[in-house]
C-alpha cells in the first residue's frame, strides 16, 4: 500500500487534512484513562452502534471496538485516519469535517471526549461550538446517548499553569480560542447548550486534576455536598512536563472547601440523551455512578455513603479528618514544633499497635484521636518493622516538603535524609543511615518510589522564598546596622576612655616630680624600715 493510499475501511468525505496527525504529541490528547473507561464501558450498548468524534487515546478506540456492534470514527487527519484502519479492519473510519458527515442511520451512542474544537478542518472555517453540538445531536439516535467533554477555559489548571492558555505553542492553534459567543462558560451555559440541541442532560462529571490526564469523574450530585479531604486531597497532580504558577495542592484543595468545583474543574464531562420519538426507541437503561477515582493502579466507584473498589469490592465509608500531611506543612509553616512532635509521636504508636504498612503522609487522616488510610491496598503487605516503616513515612514527607519548596523551622541546607533523621528523633523512635536504606528499600517495593528531583517548586512558591529571604536579609542588614551604629559607639567611647586615661598619667607623673612628693617618699622610708624590724623581731 502507497504513502497516500487508504484503506478499504476508510472514507474521505471533504476537507480531510492530508498532511496533518492530531496523535503526533504536538496539541496533545487528553489521556482518559481507568475511570473514563469504566464509565464507556457502562454506557456502550452490547449490540448497539458507536460514533467516535475526533482524536481519542488508542486504549479507548480498542476498548469501544471490542464491546461495541459495530464502531465508526470520525477524524480530521488522513495519516490517522490510515493509521486506525490498518490497526482495526473492521472499523468503519470517516475522514474530514464533522459538518459534512453524513450516515444512514444514527448511532446509539456518540462519544466526543476530545471535545468540538478538532472536529473543524484548515480547509474552510471552524462552525460554531453551538453549530457543532448540534450537528453531534444529528448524529444520536432517539433514545440515544451522547457524551460530551468540554474543556473550562476558567478551569483550575488554568490558574496553575504558568504558560498563556490561549498559546500552548502548539501547530494545531491556528485558530484563536475564546471568542465564540456559543462556547459554555459554566455548567448552566451547557444545560442551555445541551437542551438547545434538543438533548436531554442525564448527569454531567467534572474532571480532576487536569485536562491532559484527568483520573477522577465527580457528578453534579456528589460535588453538591461537602467532600471529606480524604476525597479531594488526592485530586490535584504535578506533571513535569508543565510549568506551574503555584501548588496544584493548595488551589484544589481552597476550591473544595469553597464549594466550586463544579465552576472551576478542567474539564466537564456531559452525559446527555436524545428523547426517543415513540416507545419504539427505548433509552438503553445504564447505572451511572456518583463518582469514579483513580488512585494508582485502583479505581474506586463514588457511593452514597462511602466508596467501593471495583471491580467487586466491597463498600467502605471516608474516613473523616484532615491529611496528616497538611497538619504537617502547616505546623512547619507556623514553627509549631510542639505540634510536629506531638503528631510523629501519635503516628509512631499507631504504627506500634498495628497501622497500615502502607501509608504515607498524603494518604492518612487524622481527627485528632486516630489515624485512617485513605484508600488501602487490596492486597495485604508483610508486617514490617514499625521504626522502618516510621522513616520510610517520614523520608517520603521529607522529599515532598523540600521539593515543594514549603518553609520548615530547621536548617534550609538540610538534605531529606538529614531532615528525616531529626523527625524520626522528633518521634522518639532514633533511626540511623541503615533505617533510612531500608525505608527506601520499601518504599519502591510499595510502588511509586518517592524521587529527590521529582517537583520543582512552582513559580509562586519561588517568589514566595524569594520574598521570605529577602525579608530575612532585610532584617539582617537592620541588625548588622544596629550593630554598627552600637560598635561605632563604643569605639567612642573607648577612645575619649583613652584619652581620659593619659591625662591622668600625665598628672600623676607631673606630680611624682613635685618637691613635696619627693619629700614625702624620703621621710616615709625610715618609718617602712621601721615597720618591717618590728614585724621580723615580733615574728
Amino acid at each position: 500500500m502507497s504513502v497516500n493510499e487508504a484503506p478499504a475501511n476508510v472514507r474521505l468525505i471533504g476537507g480531510e487534512m492530508l498532511l496533518w496527525s492530531d496523535m503526533s504529541g504536538i496539541g496533545g490528547v487528553t489521556e482518559w484513562r481507568g475511570a473514563a473507561l469504566e464509565l464507556i464501558r457502562r454506557l456502550v450498548p452490547p449490540d448497539g452502534r458507536v460514533l467516535l468524534v475526533g482524536p481519542h487515546p488508542q486504549a479507548v478506540v480498542d476498548d469501544v471496538v471490542a464491546r461495541a456492534g459495530a464502531a465508526a470514527v470520525l477524524v480530521r487527519s488522513f495519516p490517522d485516519a490510515r493509521a486506525l484502519g490498518e490497526r482495526h479492519p473492521e472499523l468503519e473510519v470517516f475522514c474530514g469535517r464533522l459538518e459534512v458527515l453524513d450516515v444512514a442511520e444514527p448511532y446509539d451512542l456518540v462519544l466526543a471526549l476530545d471535545g468540538l474544537l478538532r472536529t473543524h478542518s484548515a480547509e474552510a472555517p471552524a462552525s460554531a461550538w453551538s453549530e457543532s453540538l448540534a450537528a453531534l445531536a444529528g448524529l444520536t439516535k432517539p433514545g440515544g446517548r451522547l457524551v460530551l467533554v468540554v474543556r473550562n477555559d476558567l478551569g483550575i489548571d488554568r490558574f496553575i499553569e504558568a504558560r498563556p492558555a490561549d498559546r500552548e505553542c502548539g501547530d494545531d492553534q491556528w485558530a484563536p480560542h475564546g471568542f465564540d459567543p456559543s462556547y459554555p462558560g459554566g455548567p448552566a451555559a451547557l444545560d442551555r447548550g445541551l437542551e438547545s440541541a434538543g438533548l436531554s442532560l442525564q448527569r454531567c462529571y467534572a474532571a480532576y486534576p487536569d485536562r491532559q490526564a484527568p483520573r477522577s469523574l465527580l457528578s453534579r450530585e456528589a460535588l453538591a455536598g461537602e467532600l471529606p479531604e480524604a476525597l479531594t486531597f488526592p485530586l490535584s497532580a504535578r506533571e513535569s512536563d508543565r510549568m506551574l504558577v503555584a501548588d496544584p495542592l493548595s488551589l484544589t484543595r481552597l476550591v473544595f472547601r469553597h464549594g466550586l468545583g463544579e465552576e472551576l474543574a478542567p474539564l466537564w464531562l456531559a452525559i446527555a440523551t436524545r428523547p426517543p420519538h415513540a416507545e419504539d426507541d427505548p433509552v438503553h437503561p445504564v447505572e451511572l455512578p456518583l463518582g469514579l477515582i483513580e488512585e494508582g493502579r485502583s479505581l474506586y466507584e463514588l457511593t452514597g455513603h462511602g466508596t467501593r473498589p471495583l471491580p467487586d469490592g466491597e463498600e467502605r465509608p471516608i474516613p473523616a479528618g484532615r491529611v496528616v500531611e497538611e497538619i504537617l506543612v502547616e505546623a512547619c509553616a507556623r514553627e509549631d514544633v510542639k505540634t510536629v512532635r506531638e503528631l510523629l509521636s501519635a503516628l509512631a504508636e499507631w504504627l506500634e499497635r498495628g497501622g497500615e504498612v502502607s501509608a504515607a503522609t498524603d494518604s492518612l487522616v487524622y481527627d485528632g484521636e486516630r489515624f485512617a488510610a485513605v484508600n488501602p491496598p487490596a492486597a495485604p503487605v508483610a508486617p514490617q518493622e514499625p521504626r522502618v516503616v516510621l522513616c520510610r513515612i517520614l523520608w517520603r514527607f521529607a522529599v515532598r516538603l523540600l521539593a515543594a519548596g514549603h518553609h520548615h523551622p530547621w536548617p534550609w541546607p538540610l538534605e531529606a535524609d538529614q531532615l528525616t533523621l531529626t523527625l524520626c528523633g522528633m518521634a522518639e523512635r532514633p533511626c540511623d543511615h541503615g533505617d533510612l536504606d531500608l525505608a527506601r528499600k520499601l518504599d519502591a517495593e510499595l510502588g511509586q518510589p518517592a524521587e529527590l528531583g521529582e517537583h520543582a517548586p512552582t513559580y509562586r512558591d519561588l517568589l514566595g522564598a524569594r520574598d521570605r529571604l529577602a525579608d530575612q536579609l532585610t532584617a539582617a542588614l537592620a541588625r548588622i546596622s544596629r550593630l554598627e551604629t552600637k560598635l561605632s559607639y563604643r569605639e567612642r567611647e573607648l577612645v575619649r576612655a583613652k584619652a581620659k586615661l593619659r591625662r591622668t598619667q600625665r598628672k600623676a607623673t607631673a606630680y611624682r616630680r613635685t618637691l613635696g612628693y619627693r619629700l614625702s617618699r624620703r621621710l616615709a622610708r625610715p618609718r617602712k624600715v621601721a615597720r618591717r624590724v618590728m614585724r621580723l623581731l615580733s615574728g
